[in-house]
């Protein structure tokens, strides 16, 4: 059904407006090589693009889609095209609305938007603001190359999503939004949202269409669209359903939902209020015929299908938080806490590991930091140091939580874990890089920062629910520390990250290694000068205990943020064979000089030596 009215005007007729179906599956299938990137096409194969999309026009589709899903500056820039982001995106509209034109018909162009393809803050590398340039960027070529609607798919962020929606809002507002998101199989966002929540807050942020594509087959877009319907009555919806689940076949992707079995969705859809119908990944104009055949077909009386809604129960019973931990009493109390880091073994045998705890406690640690695979060496789990470190030798630990090498979803898991073990202290990081350890090859992607995570743990986790909102019962009761390097070279840049840091509730920091306590006095002061105010979070300064020249020399030149001065060098060099105890004493030093510009000392042994460590907390002088 084609149509002279305006895109907004159209979504108050009875009959769904239905759109195309998939771009990539059809390039793939034209030739065009996988690893191509397909926006480009819109400058080096025009005409390619433009059969495509009059294929969709000849099949019925009311609604086609410009091929700029991945048209933005950051996915563009892994081919060196971030420069053309704007033109690619100009020239996909004009591809689109030529297609319709010699069509002979008045289908809406749609200006297609995808994700960034990189994490935004602070779960990623990008910060709003830059995103917010990115998608504006993309939508003012769409715009001058004369879309009628923007349609913003596949996301799986929704607060990527929301910065995405604000810019069309400021860049272009009398474009009317299509805005969908994709869900696991778990009918949940990436981020665990389900989809009630997404439509609720799709709905609040002002768009014209609230809907999801890709995903799953029709089956589980219908799961999805009825909890949306139900959390929102009367918005209007989208259904862009996948064909079917993919199968790998010969290193290739097929979906194999037939066209038949797709089209008879298109009644489901439309009985249950979607306004926009289409398809995605691995659907073809003859998917689309099908729909255009079911949608054609009159509408029964009475058929606006009624179904079990699978309601969302957002209303949880929180119970109590655990007591603080001991760490935590001890820092809000304003009482010096001496910590001592220590490596889980390479087997499985703690007893070493156990026998080292006492012997650090008896000498006064108050808390112990268990490393988790430190230098990206394979270590035993540190979960398991810490418990039974915590159940035999009766102190408290602080377990190393590196966001490297964890999804958002194992990232919520092992949480959730640890404080199921009783553990209760935690030091993000950022984990050191694979190719730097024992595998090389192995995965080395994160879902989040250091700054998102602690916000996860202590603004989510800690109330009650996880990223998502999502109730997990009982909140958690977690003490957070953060990295900090008081002898950065950029002491502003340190002190701005450390900033976000405070702001999403870090409880504590561990300061790497500090030579000269001038430098760490320094960071104190301008510091001052930067917040108007002390640096009021508790820092644990970290004291390395040198072993020998060599290990100085390594330490200096190769340890990013370790800076020993000469005369420590001299004094190493001098002491020949007795370097280890006159690294001791210079450590033992260095802790009574730091001790008033800290609220604790952060012991890093060299080496194992956890008999060097004990000498340096003992001297302290401060009991437990």
């Amino acid at each position: 059904m084609m149509t002279h009215l305006s895109f907004k005007t159209r979504l108050t007729q009875p009959a769904p407006i239905l759109a195309d179906g998939g771009m990539g599956t059809l390039l793939s299938d034209n030739g065009v090589p996988m690893e191509a990137t397909n926006d480009s096409l819109n400058l080096s194969q025009p005409e390619t693009v433009k059969a495509l999309h009059r294929a969709y026009l000849e099949a019925g589709a009311e609604l086609i889609e410009t091929n700029t899903f991945g048209a933005n500056r950051y996915k563009l820039m892994e081919h060196g095209l971030e420069d053309r982001a704007q033109a690619i995106n100009v020239a996909g509209a004009k591809i689109a609305r030529e297609a319709v034109a010699e069509s002979g018909g008045t289908a809406y162009v749609a200006g297609s938007i995808g994700p960034l393809g990189a994490g935004l803050q602070p779960y990623g590398r990008i910060k709003p603001e830059d995103a917010s340039a990115a998608f504006s960027e993309q939508i003012t070529g769409l715009l001058a190359g004369g879309v009628d609607v923007l349609i913003f798919e596949t996301f799986t962020d929704l607060a990527e999503l929301r910065v995405a929606i604000d810019a069309a809002h400021k860049t272009a507002p009398a474009l009317p939004i299509i805005a969908q998101m994709t869900f696991g199989r778990d009918d949940r966002t990436i981020y665990g949202y389900l989809p009630g929540r997404v439509a609720r807050e799709l709905n609040e942020a002002g768009v014209d269409v609230i809907g999801v594509n890709c995903s799953g087959g029709p089956a589980q877009i219908t799961r999805v669209l009825i909890a949306m319907q139900d959390a929102v009555p009367d918005a209007k919806l989208s259904a862009m359903p996948n064909a079917g689940y993919p199968q790998n076949v010969g290193g290739r992707m097929i979906y194999t939902a037939s066209a038949d079995y797709f089209g008879s969705y298109a009644r489901t859809f439309r009985g249950l209020g979607a306004a926009v119908i289409g398809g995605c990944c691995g659907t073809t104009p003859a998917h689309i015929a099908a729909l255009r055949r079911s949608l054609d077909l009159p509408e029964a009386e009475g058929e606006r299908i009624t179904i079990t809604r699978q309601r969302e129960d957002d209303e949880r019973a929180a119970q109590a938080p655990d007591r603080p931990s001991e760490l935590s009493h001890r820092l809000a109390t304003g009482q010096f806490v001496i910590s001592v880091e220590m490596n889980p073994p390479r087997g499985h045998n703690f007893e070493r590991l156990l026998n080292a705890a006492r012997t650090l406690v008896d000498a006064g640690a108050t808390v112990l930091n268990i490393t988790d695979s430190p230098t990206a060496r394979m270590r035993s789990s540190p979960w398991a140091a810490c418990h039974a470190i915590e159940q035999a030798v009766s102190i408290e630990t602080i377990l190393h939580f590196p966001t490297r090498g964890r999804n958002m979803l194992r990232v919520q898991g092992d949480l959730l874990g640890a404080h199921a073990l009783g553990l209760r202290n935690i030091f993000v990081c950022m984990g050191d890089p694979t190719r730097i350890g024992d595998y090389p090859a192995a995965m080395d992607n994160y879902d989040i920062v250091p700054s998102g995570l602690i916000k996860l743990a202590k603004q989510r986790l800690n109330e009650g629910i996880d990223q998502a909102g999502n109730s997990i019962g009982q909140p958690t009761s977690f003490t957070i520390g953060c990295a900090l390097n008081m002898v950065a070279d950029d002491l502003d840049k340190e002190i701005d990250v450390l900033r976000k840091k405070i702001a999403n509730g870090a409880d504590f920091a561990l300061a790497q290694a500090v030579f000269d306590p001038a430098k760490a006095e320094r960071f104190l002061r301008r510091y001052e000068q930067v917040e108007g105010h002390p640096l009021e979070l508790p820092v644990l300064i970290g004291i390395l205990p040198l072993y020998s020249l060599r290990h100085a020399r390594f330490l200096n030149n190769e340890v990013p943020g370790i800076e020993i001065p000469e005369a420590i060098f001299k004094r190493i060099e001098t002491a020949g064979e007795g370097a280890a105890q006159e690294g001791v004493r210079i450590a033992q030093e260095l802790l009574r000089d730091l001790k008033d510009l800290a609220r604790g000392a952060y012991i890093i042994p060299s080496f194992g030596h956890y008999d060097l460590a004990a000498q340096v907390v003992d001297a302290v002088g401060v009991a437990r």
